[in-house]
């Protein structure tokens, strides 16, 4: 195929347009196999296998490349972001190299190009699978909560996760994803809203605790948990003001030892921060763990 898309952007909407876009769940499997035959180096083989911590491999061999998933994974739709996550890197960077693992494990030794290739791979997996016409539609004129986008994960066969952070990326509210563990913070994902407004998780070495009066270190399940919950917006975030409310939802995923928490906050005017700390402060913690060598859950 001549003039081939470059960015993980254009190869998501080009193939959208080509093996369209108004059946969900999206097809990726289907997908990777028609636009690879097109290639000189064809996927040859998609399929499930024992690969340890990994969540996926994408790898060359004399007559094609294999795309291998996590068959232990008990998510369909981790699995099927996976896939496109690998078809992302066939697309787009596999004439850098023939070899591609990808583990929610933490990998410090990644440089900043394998990095950036994860981060391109999460892109094109996102558009591919989620576009954001359609979810724009899903989600119009609603409350959103947990219910509503569990209803989009399941639509586009995607995990919570991933359905949570594609709606942070065009929400015009101010919005935050935590995901933690144990009480403490692995990652978190801020609309670009809270993100000009400081209502993010600023990225250090030390590890960031779950405040202790929010919904999330809750021992006890709350019968409005999905849904949403009021409380002052200071629990989370130091710099709000004192008469502001936020609403916290929450689901416990035993099965991966995980707390997921959306945070919805009203809004505000964005934060007069000065030349020297914008950059840091306009970033958020999901970001950081890519820069830093860390794929997060």
């Amino acid at each position: 195929m001549k003039n081939n898309p470059t960015t993980p952007g254009a190869w998501a909407n080009f193939l959208s347009k080509t093996w369209g876009r108004d059946r969900f769940p999206i097809d990726v499997k289907l997908i990777a196999h028609d636009i690879s035959v097109c290639q000189t180096d064809p996927i040859t083989n998609i399929q499930g296998g024992d690969i340890g911590e990994l969540e996926g491999m994408l790898l060359k061999r004399d007559k094609g490349w294999y795309l291998i998933y996590n068959d232990h994974v008990q998510s369909r739709g981790r699995i099927n972001f996976t896939i496109a996550h690998e078809l992302g890197h066939y697309l787009l960077h596999r004439k850098e190299q023939e070899f591609f693992q990808c583990s929610t494990a933490d990998l410090l030794d990644w440089g900043s190009t394998a990095r950036q290739r994860e981060a391109d791979a999460d892109k094109f997996a996102a558009t591919i699978l989620m576009p954001l016409d359609d979810y724009r539609n899903q989600v119009e004129s609603a409350k959103v909560d947990i219910d509503l986008l569990s209803a989009c994960a399941e639509r586009y066969e995607v995990s919570l996760v991933a359905s949570i952070r594609q709606w942070i990326e065009f929400t015009p509210q101010r919005a935050v994803l935590v995901v933690s563990r144990d009480g403490f913070i692995k990652w978190s994902w801020s609309s670009g809203k809270a993100l000009r407004t400081r209502a993010r998780f600023r990225f250090s070495q030390e590890t960031v605790s779950i405040p202790e009066a929010s919904l999330a270190a809750q021992t006890m399940r709350h019968p409005n948990e999905r849904t949403g919950t009021e409380l002052p917006a200071r629990v989370w975030f130091k710099d709000e003001p004192a008469d502001m409310y936020l609403r916290e939802m929450r689901v416990v995923s035993d099965q991966y030892d995980l707390v997921i928490t959306l945070l919805v906050l009203p809004d505000r005017d964005p934060w007069e921060a000065n030349e020297d700390e914008e950059d840091e402060h306009l970033v958020d913690t999901y970001t950081n763990c890519i820069r830093n060598g860390q794929l997060p859950t």
